[in-house]
């Protein structure tokens, strides 16, 4: 008999440790798949802010865009010329903004000009959507080497000396243009987003290789 209990006992023992090692078992599950949920939860939520986020930022974005630069000048397209001419033509602007030009265009693709270039192929550059960065000769060498940079990183602009223009730095496209006085400047930036191969563009997707380097 004392053996027998002593054997229930045993196996009332075992079933005791399997029913809380199945109990604890269940709780360790629970605890995991609730804290999956968390996670899964927080990630999905930061997931969304970030793409919120993303989506403002890009409205905000695309509103600047859709808007005139503050100070920027404007010249309607429509009269500006483009025939091809193999002679110097006077223009209104320097630099100028567009008009009749030469039938080559200047390189435009992140090149930098440390001497003054042929305003007729300039022109043509412009009118294929590129950039015009230009400085006179009272503009700090930092801030020409700051514009260099920003050249030198974005296709369909070129930069270049300008003696006779007024402002230290201006910023050209066809029949828009911008005057600013340090390379920091917020708007050179918008200015390069809107212009570069922007709206004003007469032949977008035209060459900005293949041109003339300089004089």
């Amino acid at each position: 008999m004392a053996s027998r209990k002593t054997s229930d006992d045993r196996r009332a023992r075992i079933e005791a440790m399997r029913k809380a090692e199945a109990s604890r078992e269940r709780r360790n599950r629970i605890l995991t798949i609730s804290l999956s949920g968390v996670v899964v939860l927080g990630l999905v939520g930061f997931g969304a802010y970030v793409l919120n986020k993303e989506n403002e930022e890009e409205k905000a974005e695309q509103k600047v865009l859709t808007q005139p630069i503050a100070d920027e000048k404007s010249w309607d397209a429509k009269k500006l010329g483009r025939n091809h001419v193999d002679k110097q033509v006077k223009y209104e602007q320097t630099p100028p903004v567009g008009g009749d030009h030469h039938q080559a265009w200047l390189n435009c693709d992140r090149n930098v000009y440390q001497e003054a270039v042929p305003n007729e192929n300039a022109v043509h550059s412009l009118e294929h959507g590129a950039v015009w960065v230009s400085y006179n000769d009272k503009t700090p060498a930092a801030e020409v080497k700051k514009l260099e940079e920003k050249v030198k990183k974005t296709s369909y602009t070129f930069i270049s000396p300008v003696k006779e223009q007024t402002g230290p730095i201006m910023l050209t496209a066809w029949g828009k243009q911008l005057t600013v006085d340090s390379a920091s400047d917020k708007r050179v930036d918008t200015f390069f987003k809107k212009y570069v191969q922007g709206p004003q563009t007469p032949e977008p997707g035209a060459a900005c290789t293949g041109g003339v380097s300089a004089k």
